[in-house]
């Protein structure tokens, strides 16, 4: 990967934005702080766009040849999600990913950014404010659990499990309706299924070897680059449903991450039929 990317500096960037940004905002959202987008479910607050502003103007020193995506920066100008394909280096940032649970006062949230270098993502980083700890990711290097303390430990996705003890994420939210009863039938099939609404700590769950698998149908950059590598890294079979690569100007098709290609074909053609 470019040399020049310091990932310890881009991740002590996140933690600045939580500490000076987000934490000082959480279950504690004035009348007018929260928004919404597209839909319910789908909001933005004032955190989600002060952490942006922050963690854009770090972006800007560390790597000021780079594109920046911040996922608040395509809701005001969904244009530049298009520059994306195109970029010889880009840095995508989700500021606060899970802004429904950080709104509702949960502590599912995190902070999510990516690197992604002539059309490839080189490197990821998920931050959890709460636990003032990072996932890192750098491309060959393997996947890491970072600690406050300094310590580090590799992560590993844990052997697969047969189908019916399988465990994992399935966010069926954005199927239509006929799609999504036909999924949420077929799930019968495993042991256990959630959504935490929020990719950066389901990731990190898989990452540490506590489920089997994930789904998802809406390809956001912000949400799944970062995470994608890790799960490479960590040992995972990472494709979209059709079997491709997910590249980083993908936003549709579909992701489904197992143990291994045996597993991953057997989730595909048993439970995630679309």
């Amino acid at each position: 990967m470019t040399a020049t990317i310091d990932i310890a500096a881009l991740a002590n960037l996140l933690q600045e934005a939580a500490v000076e940004e987000i934490l000082p905002r959480f279950r504690n959202l004035g009348e007018g702080d929260v928004r919404m987008k597209t839909e319910a479910i789908d909001l933005v607050t004032e955190a989600d766009e002060a952490a942006e502003r922050l963690i854009r103007k770090g972006v800007s020193t560390l790597l000021p040849d780079a594109l920046f995506i911040g996922e608040e920066a395509v809701a005001a100008d969904p244009e530049l999600l298009g520059k994306l394909a195109g970029a010889d280096l880009a840095v995508i940032v989700d500021p606060i990913d899970g802004t429904f649970n950080f709104a509702a006062g949960l502590t599912l949230f995190g902070v999510m950014l990516a690197v992604v270098s002539k059309g490839e993502t080189v490197a990821g980083i998920i931050y959890d404010p709460i636990g003032n700890d990072w996932a890192l990711v750098e491309k060959g290097s393997g996947a890491w659990l970072c600690r406050p303390d300094g310590s580090q430990e590799q992560m590993f996705v844990r052997p697969s499990q047969p189908l019916s003890q399988m465990i994992g994420i399935a966010n069926t939210g954005f199927f239509d309706i006929e799609t999504r009863r036909r999924l949420l039938t077929n799930l019968a099939e495993v042991r256990l299924f959630t959504s935490y609404r929020c990719a950066a700590h389901e990731y990190r769950l898989l990452g540490q070897g506590h489920m089997d698998f994930a789904m998802y149908n809406k390809l956001m950059p912000w949400d799944h680059l970062g995470g994608a590598l890790m799960m490479q890294e960590a040992g995972a079979h990472v494709a979209r449903f059709d079997g491709s690569a997910y590249l980083p100007h993908h936003t549709d098709g579909g992701l489904l991450v197992a143990a291994d290609p045996d597993a991953w074909r057997e989730l595909r053609e048993k439970i995630f039929t679309v």
